[in-house]
C-alpha cells in the first residue's frame, strides 16, 4: 500500500466516522438506523486494513461502476462506532466486471455478515452520478432526523411545492446550499425496488430526498461532510417549521422577495420562490 493511498483511505474513514457521529448527536441515526457509503473511482488497496474478502452478489445491477470500490457501513451497525472502530463497522466493496458481482474485504474485527440493507438505493444513485460525469468520489449518506421525520408524516408537507416552500424560509443558508430545493417520495418499503428507482431519479434534481415517514438520502461528489451538512441544513429548516407550528404559525419566515434577492445578490438560481 502506497503512503498516498493509505492516507486517502484514513480520510475517508475518518470523514465517515465524523458523519456518523454528527448524526447521532443531532438525533439521526439512534440505534443501528442511518447508512454511508462512499464510491471512488480509482479502486484503494484496502487490504492491510481489510484482509478477508469474499464474493458477494450485488443488490443492484451497476456495471457502470466496474473496477470501482465502494467504502460501506455494515447491516446493523451503529454510525456513531464508525469513529472508534471502523474496521468492526465498514467493508469495502470492489465492483466486478459486469455489475453484478463484488469483492466484499472486511476486518477479522467487523460486527456484521452484510452490508448496510439500503445499498441497493446507493449503488443505484452512485451508478446514476459516477456514469454521467467524470467525478472521481461520490458520496451517498442515510439518516432518520427527528423534525423532517416527523414533518414528512404531515400530508401538506408531503407535496414538494409545499414542503420547500415553507422549509426554505427560514434562514438565507438554507435557499443558498439548496437552491434546487429538497425532493420528497412518499412512504415507500424501505429497500424495495421503487424506493431504488424513485430515489435515483428524485436524486438527479435534488442533492436531498425525504423518504416519507422514514428519514433522508443526501449526496455529494464533493466530500462526505458536505453531504452531512445538507442534512442538517434540512433537519434545521424542519425544525424551525415545527416550532412555528407549535407557535400558531405566527412567523413568517423571509418573504419571497427577500429570498430572491438574497439569491441575486449570491449569484444563485432557484425556482422555488
Amino acid at each position: 500500500m502506497t503512503e498516498s493511498i493509505s492516507l486517502e483511505l484514513d480520510q475517508l474513514i475518518h470523514e465517515m466516522g465524523q458523519a456518523g457521529q454528527r448524526l447521532a448527536d443531532i438525533g439521526a441515526a439512534e440505534g443501528a438506523a442511518g447508512n454511508i457509503s462512499v464510491c471512488v473511482r480509482e479502486p484503494l488497496n484496502v487490504g492491510a486494513l481489510f484482509p478477508q474478502m469474499q464474493l458477494m452478489d450485488l443488490p443492484y445491477h451497476v456495471p457502470e461502476l466496474a473496477g470501482m470500490m465502494l467504502v460501506v457501513s455494515g447491516s446493523g451497525c451503529r454510525l456513531r462506532e464508525i469513529a472508534d472502530a471502523p474496521l468492526a463497522n465498514l467493508a469495502c466493496v470492489l465492483v466486478e466486471p459486469g455489475g453484478k458481482t463484488g469483492e466484499m474485504f472486511s476486518s477479522p474485527q467487523r460486527h456484521f455478515k452484510r452490508v448496510t440493507s439500503e445499498f441497493n438505493s446507493h449503488l443505484a444513485v452512485h451508478c446514476d452520478h459516477v456514469r454521467s460525469s467524470d467525478i472521481a468520489f461520490h458520496t451517498v449518506l442515510h439518516g432518520q432526523p427527528v423534525h423532517i421525520t416527523h414533518i414528512s408524516h404531515l400530508k401538506e408537507y408531503q407535496d414538494e411545492k409545499y414542503l420547500n416552500q415553507h422549509l426554505l424560509r427560514w434562514q438565507p443558508e438554507t435557499i443558498l446550499n439548496m437552491p434546487e430545493g429538497i425532493g420528497i417520495l412518499p412512504f415507500l418499503l424501505p429497500g424495495s425496488a421503487q424506493l431504488v428507482i424513485e430515489t435515483k431519479l428524485s436524486l438527479r434534481e435534488h442533492r436531498i430526498v425525504i423518504w416519507a415517514r422514514h428519514g433522508v438520502m443526501a449526496r455529494s461528489d464533493d466530500s462526505i461532510i458536505h453531504a452531512l451538512d445538507l442534512i442538517e441544513y434540512a433537519e434545521t429548516a424542519a425544525h424551525y417549521e415545527y416550532l412555528n407550528l407549535l407557535n400558531g404559525g405566527k412567523g413568517n419566515g423571509l418573504s419571497p422577495e427577500e429570498i430572491r434577492a438574497i439569491c441575486a445578490s449570491w449569484n444563485v438560481r432557484q425556482g422555488i420562490y
